[in-house]
């Protein structure tokens, strides 16, 4: 064979580790740039010399920020440099703009956005009680390198000079304001002030920005009884609308945007205080320049049909209307100010939705020859993208868009086998662990926000569950050696209120959003806090012998086995009678506990089995459990021998079920059962997220039970391709791109002759287990097998 041509070469860059690397120092506005104030620019003009080779700018803000070199955007990235725990840690970025730069005078500006900084997100209803901070600061460092060896450093300081904005208010739960009149690029004829360094770690990013990801065009355009334009675009999505209009100098045109209709209108009471709505003042289309300057620029056009032809072209294009320093979850929006019944002068010329997250590489797929499933996990994939934007949020739309760690960590699994979450969930985990309290308790949310914070089952244990997750995803034992401090006191602070080895009393979420709880009462659900929080805490302890296990801590993970048998022992007898009966009598205690092996005696757990079984059929297949049960509901029903009641149960379309949003044409997966309700009404309880990803934590069994594909080494390394039939399913498909390569696995039904293609990637081993029984072991390459089905 012949030797294969060489590769292209890589670069590595070393990042700037230390505080004594940057020079620069850190600006605000001397006037203005307050909350209400216009978004304010920040920057600098410079001369470059010949013979430049390469230009990088290391840049972070308190808040965020948007960088322009000779006014062209220094990159895609939005609302950089991101959301972390601000009060240690803070991210910067690193990019190259050697192309950018021309010889002679250049010009280096920011402008700076609230962002998670110091919007209304950083004061979550008035928990934290103020925002992280007063004023937005920015920090640049332009780094030259020229032919001839020469170093140059351009940095912020006193000599930068601040302006105003196009830009007259910004915040994500309310909205963006923009002046249309008012150039893209302002004079900036005002003075900075240097202020303090905040003190905190300055990291360099290792997940994905947050960048565009497609657009969705409108399906429809209607006028509703209000006057207002409604635009649908027939999926809920994440990011922001991008317009163009025709109207008049000065004419206010405003967007909203929401989730679902009621009665032919937004329905924006889910959406609680935020305003969600972006207002524009429009330059007028015989503005040229402004018209233009925001589509991105003239020259071209001024070159080749001088100012008239630039008038006509913009008069034809109209307006472009897009925010820059705000994001919004919706699948419909209203537009006021555009009804050209009443004013010919104004026209929507064009819309369409701008969809933004963290730019995660895909890595799994999955399909059935049922089309409602396939709805379902294309939901949960909406779901995940729109959420997945910087840090794991619980909904991207309301006034809450927070990391909560109890959502996270039920979501996890499926996280890891639908994209590559390696550098997102890492990034998120050392803010974790930045924030955790002296005490060990883990904040609820991450980044923290809440002022007072208690230890919660389920939502805490984030800190051991999502490592591992990680661990067993990629086989990285680097992720499991950072977080083991983290893990252990949380373990710790847990092991502090427990008593005689069970988790008892305090305030608890529960099994939250049970769907047989009140709807002003998510937290009263049917399964007693106690059996759920002992089971968690059982939970962890179990992972993190495992963990000290894989970290060769043999003397600690022997520790940790011994607690998790004081603590199953302890669980018996306390919440399980003889009969197999688990305290509460619901599905969640059943299935934590069936799922988890706490019930310890094989007959018991038969029993325990069989009863989860009779209460799975008193609701005739239908979902009774919240947050934490949702998520083990299903392989509990398999581990107890009743495969064709969790296929039932995830095939059923009656409420409470997955398919029952599909039903009633959800794109993304809801925070209740019924957030809408048959009649098409909105759930009069608070929580009535429509992208909201907890319950799309069955996504996972989808993959594992229905594609056959689990890992059983971390990695990928060995796999078992063993799908299990049920339901009227007649065919699935699968694929992983795996640390190794892709893994594809294909099966159909046909005639009562089963036949599965699979595709094994070099470096995995794969344990082909048929419906038969067959068992096959093979390693890469192509490879099909058949068999019989009764």
């Amino acid at each position: 064979m012949a030797d294969s041509a060489w590769s292209a070469p890589a670069y590595v860059e070393a990042a700037l580790l230390e505080p004594g690397d940057w020079s620069a120092q850190w600006i605000t506005p001397a006037t203005g740039g307050g909350i209400f104030d216009p978004a304010p620019v920040l920057g600098t003009r410079f001369d470059v010399s010949d013979g430049l080779v390469d230009a990088r700018l290391r840049i972070t803000a308190l808040g965020i920020f948007e960088a322009r070199i000779n006014g062209a955007l220094v990159s895609e990235d939005h609302f950089a440099p991101g959301w972390s725990s601000y009060d240690h840690r803070l991210r910067y970025q690193n990019y190259d703009v050697t192309a950018l730069l021309q010889p002679g005078e250049n010009d280096l500006e920011a402008l700076l956005g609230n962002g998670w900084y110091r919007g209304r997100i950083a004061s979550f209803s008035l928990h934290r009680g103020h925002p992280y901070g007063e004023k937005l600061a920015l920090l640049a460092q332009l780094e030259l390198t020229f032919a001839d060896g020469r170093r140059e450093t351009i940095g912020s300081d006193g000599g930068w000079s601040a302006g105003g904005s196009r830009v007259l208010a910004n915040d994500f739960y309310d909205g963006q304001t923009t002046d249309l009149h008012l150039p893209v690029r302002p004079a900036r004829d005002g003075a900075v002030t240097v202020v303090p360094s905040p003190g905190v770690e300055l990291v360099a990013p290792v997940a994905p920005a947050v960048r565009e990801t497609q657009t969705v065009p409108a399906v429809s355009t209607t006028l509703t009884a209000s006057g207002r334009l409604l635009v649908d675009f027939g999926q809920n999505v994440v990011g922001w609308v991008r317009l163009r209009v025709r109207g008049e100098a000065g004419q206010r045109v405003s967007v909203r945007h929401a989730e679902v209709l009621e009665n032919g209108e937004l329905s924006l009471r889910p959406l609680r205080s935020a305003k969600v709505t972006d207002t524009y003042i429009l330059a007028g289309t015989g503005d040229a320049g402004a018209a233009w300057d925001a589509a991105g620029g003239v020259a071209g056009v001024a070159g080749a049909a001088g100012a008239a032809g630039v008038a006509s072209v913009a008069a034809e294009l109209g307006e472009l209307l897009e925010p820059n320093l705000v994001f919004h979850g919706f699948r419909y929006i209203d537009i006021d100010g555009l009804n050209a019944a009443e004013d010919p002068a104004t026209e929507l010329l064009s819309v369409e939705a701008v969809v933004l997250g963290s730019d995660l590489e895909r890595t799994g797929w999955f399909e059935t020859s049922s089309v409602e499933l396939n709805q379902l996990h294309q939901n949960v994939v909406w779901g995940m993208r729109g959420n997945f934007l910087d840090v794991p949020t619980d909904c991207p739309q309301r006034d809450e868009r927070l990391g909560w760690t109890g959502d996270i960590q039920v979501f996890a699994p499926t996280a890891t086998s639908l994209f590559d979450v390696s550098g997102f969930l890492s990034s998120w985990l050392a803010d974790l662990a930045a924030d955790q309290l002296p005490d060990g308790t883990v904040p609820a949310v991450i980044p923290r926000v809440f002022l007072e914070e208690k230890p919660l089952a389920g939502w805490g244990d984030a800190a051991v569950i999502v490592p591992w997750a990680l661990y067993e995803a990629y086989g990285d034992r680097a992720i499991l050696e950072r977080q083991y401090p983290s893990m252990t006191r949380w373990h710790d602070r847990v092991t502090a209120d427990t008593t005689d080895n069970l988790w008892l009393g305090g305030d608890q979420l529960g099994d939250w959003l049970d769907p047989l709880a009140p709807p002003d009462a998510p937290a009263k659900a049917q399964a007693d806090p106690d059996v759920v929080a002992s089971a968690y805490y059982a939970r962890s302890i179990d992972l993190l012998a495992r963990v000290a296990a894989v970290l060769g801590r043999h003397d600690e993970a022997e520790r940790y086995e011994r607690l998790a048998t004081g603590i199953r022992a302890a669980f018996n007898r306390e919440f399980v009678s003889p009969e197999g009966i688990v305290r509460s009598d619901c599905q969640t205690v059943y299935a934590l506990a069936i799922r988890w092996r706490l019930i310890t005696d094989a007959d018991v757990l038969a029993l325990a089995g069989q009863r989860l079984r009779e209460l799975v059929d008193e609701r005739n297949f239908t979902v009774a459990t919240g947050f934490l049960g949702t998520p083990v509901i299903l392989d509990a029903l398999l581990d107890a021998g009743q495969l064709d009641a969790a296929y039932a149960m995830v095939l059923g379309h009656e409420h409470p079920s997955w398919l029952y949003s599909v039903d009633l044409g959800a794109t993304t997966v809801w925070e209740r059962w019924d957030s809408l309700l048959p009649d098409g009404s909105v759930n009069p309880g608070e929580m009535t997220s429509f992208n909201h990803y907890a319950f799309g934590a069955v996504a996972d069994w989808m993959h594992r039970v229905i594609g056959g594909l689990t890992p059983t080494s971390p990695g990928y390394r060995d796999v078992s391709i063993a799908p299990r039939l049920g339901g009227d399913l007649t065919s699935a498909s699968i694929s992983h791109l795996s640390p190794f390569g892709l893994i594809a696995a294909d099966w159909c039904l046909n005639g009562g002759v089963f036949a599965l293609a699979l595709t094994v990637p070099v470096g995995v081993t794969a344990a082909v287990t048929l419906p038969s029984g067959e068992h096959h072991r093979v390693t890469h390459g192509e490879h099909v097998f058949t068999c019989d089905v009764p």
